[in-house]
């Protein structure tokens, strides 16, 4: 008892000193123990996840074997629930709370959303369900989302209105899936900057593509043709990735890709058998595994011209009809920055 008394005397004696120096002592004291609580507003967490006390608004679900979505309290914002075994999200599954910002449902089962399922989270900026079974892009999805990534699922069809109201969207994602035709489904995203439609079924450019993007990625497709100035409405483009379709120089209107602000185009594995113009601002110009048969230095600038010099640093040739001996004579007149010269 003695032992106690002169630890809890020490104790007090601390506590006052530390307040005399610090006057918010007891402020700081009182918030470190609070930290130390789990916060049970709105609900408890579910047993399967971790609510960090230090964190209170985020939720850890993620590798967990979980075959649903578990309740969620209306506090959190931030939900992590990918990695499980989940397959379907059900209308309710986010009705406790609708404050959420962000929902990570990627790498699961999932093959079915209901139709009201994020319809009231008015808040949501980041939605991933990459890595899933969806056929479809899921409906009513809110408009204050700023990042929606769908890649890796089995969506084959995007309907008009699946992206209606989405003002706020920067990047989007539908890679790797089986999408044949997107028609008009971008109309309105005024805000998109980054677009991945690679390794899908497309046959053509889509129409209407938005324009505020800065990378725009079209690999992996069955596209034979670009339709003629779809890159002139572009103020911020820099990078445009064609690669593996089936371009061919009919397919390509002149100076589709003579357009300034372009740092990056990818459009090797094609069947090309000609380099076709581009601008003498672009960097990085990949043209591997074509048909091409003559180095062509029009292609880079108008006229050999010390003052007109192309800024390319990357040029790939490999894999076609052309080698070192190709290159004209004057080559370095117009590619004196091209400091690496694939053939």
């Amino acid at each position: 008892m003695r032992l106690a008394a002169i630890l809890l005397v020490v104790g007090l004696v601390y506590l006052t000193l530390a307040q005399e120096r610090d006057p918010f002592f007891w402020i700081y004291t009182l918030h470190s123990m609070a930290a130390l609580t789990a916060d049970t507003t709105g609900g408890d967490c579910a047993a399967e996840c971790d609510c960090p006390p230090t964190f209170p608004i985020a939720m850890y679900c993620d590798n967990r074997g979980m075959k649903q979505v578990p309740y969620i309290p209306s506090r959190m914002k931030y939900v992590y629930l990918q990695h499980n075994q989940i397959t379907a999200v059900l209308d309710d599954a986010f009705g406790n709370a609708t404050n959420l910002v962000w929902v990570m449902l990627h790498e699961n089962n999932i093959s079915t959303v209901g139709k009201k399922a994020f319809s009231n989270l008015a808040s949501l900026h980041r939605l991933y369900l990459s890595g899933n079974n969806l056929k479809s892009v899921p409906a009513s999805l809110p408009p204050s989302l700023h990042d929606l990534r769908l890649n890796h699922n089995n969506i084959d069809t995007v309907a008009p209105n699946s992206f209606e109201g989405m003002e706020n969207l920067t990047v989007l994602l539908l890679s790797n899936n089986a999408i044949q035709d997107l028609g008009s489904s971008f109309k309105g995203l005024r805000s998109l900057t980054l677009l991945d439609i690679s390794n899908n079924q497309l046959k053509k450019v889509p129409d209407g593509l938005p324009a505020m993007l800065h990378q725009l990625y079209l690999g992996f497709n069955a596209i034979d043709t670009v339709p003629r100035n779809f890159l002139s409405h572009f103020s911020n483009l820099q990078y445009v990735r064609l690669s593996h379709n089936e371009l061919t120089n009919k397919g390509i209107p002149p100076s589709t890709f003579n357009v300034s602000g372009l740092i990056e185009l990818d459009l090797s594995f094609n069947k090309l058998e000609r380099i076709p113009q581009v601008s003498t601002s672009l960097e990085h110009l990949y043209l591997q595994a074509n048909q091409i048969k003559e180095f062509t230095l029009g292609s880079f600038c108008s006229t050999v011209d010390v003052m007109n010099f192309s800024k390319l640093k990357v040029l790939r040739l490999e894999g076609n009809e052309i080698t070192h001996s190709d290159l004209p004579s004057d080559s370095t007149l117009c590619l004196r920055l091209a400091a690496n010269i694939v053939l």
